[in-house]
């Protein structure tokens, strides 16, 4: 039976897999963006079959993320399952290791992850909850969360600690939610070889960063979205409020 499925930060990497592996199995999906247009157009062409939406807003704006979900339930025809991608990934425009960063960066910085990485999806999580609430309709809802919530992030400690609270946030929803039928797990990522990362991948760090695991290379953002998947599916249900490691063993706890 086919879903309405409304994935956040849909525009390329692992958002892009896991729209196009609900896409695949027949599911009708809202592709969100933030500011790149563009390329959220293009996972929307890639998508299979038809019924597919694209959904634009900055999820820092509580306004937006209201406004997403419900462009999403209008062009869906309701939302069964959300998947919680969207965030402000690390990278070199936003390391704040703590006594080499101005106060003013350090305090920007946590304020713009924390606004999208995790009071974004919580106000996204409210929107869906309370449609599938209203519809009387089970549901599922995914996070993805990362590594970093676990391991420390001492370049990055705003994504790891809203990482963390994503996690905590979604366990706690998994026992509000499992009265109405909702569910809601996570998956913890380690390092995932998106599109945005092939420089680094192929750079000097390259070498270092798949020995991380020992299988001896990073993940693919076809596994995340594979995980994904199940935990969505209602073979999955009794996984609610567990949070997945996928990382290849490079992190273990």
């Amino acid at each position: 039976m086919s879903r309405g499925v409304l994935v956040t930060g849909a525009s390329r990497g692992i958002g892009r897999a896991i729209a196009q592996a609900y896409a695949a199995r027949g599911d009708r999906v809202a592709v969100h963006f933030a500011s790149a247009r563009p390329a959220a157009e293009e996972t929307l062409r890639g998508l299979a079959g038809d019924g597919h939406v694209l959904v634009g807003g900055d999820l820092a704006d509580p306004d937006a993320a209201r406004e997403v979900v419900a462009a999403a339930i209008a062009g869906l025809g309701g939302v069964d399952v959300l998947v919680n991608n969207a965030a402000v990934a690390p990278g070199p425009d936003n390391v704040h290791r703590i006594g080499e960063v101005s106060y003013d960066d350090w305090q920007r910085t946590w304020r713009r992850m924390v606004d999208v990485d995790l009071l974004g999806a919580a106000n996204v999580t409210y929107g869906v909850a309370t449609h599938l609430i209203e519809r009387g309709a089970t549901g599922a809802i995914v996070n993805v969360g990362s590594r970093g919530a676990y391991r420390g992030e001492p370049d990055y400690p705003a994504y790891g600690a809203s990482k963390a609270a994503l996690h905590a946030f979604g366990q706690s929803m998994a026992v509000a939610l499992a009265p109405h039928g909702i569910t809601v797990a996570s998956v913890a990522p380690g390092f995932v070889g998106t599109e945005r990362q092939q420089a680094r991948l192929a750079g000097p760090e390259g070498a270092a960063v798949t020995a991380q695991s020992p299988f001896g290379r990073v993940g693919t953002p076809q596994e995340v979205a594979a995980a994904v998947l199940h935990l969505s599916s209602p073979e999955a249900a009794w996984s609610s409020g567990a949070v997945l490691d996928l990382n290849g063993a490079s992190y273990l706890r």
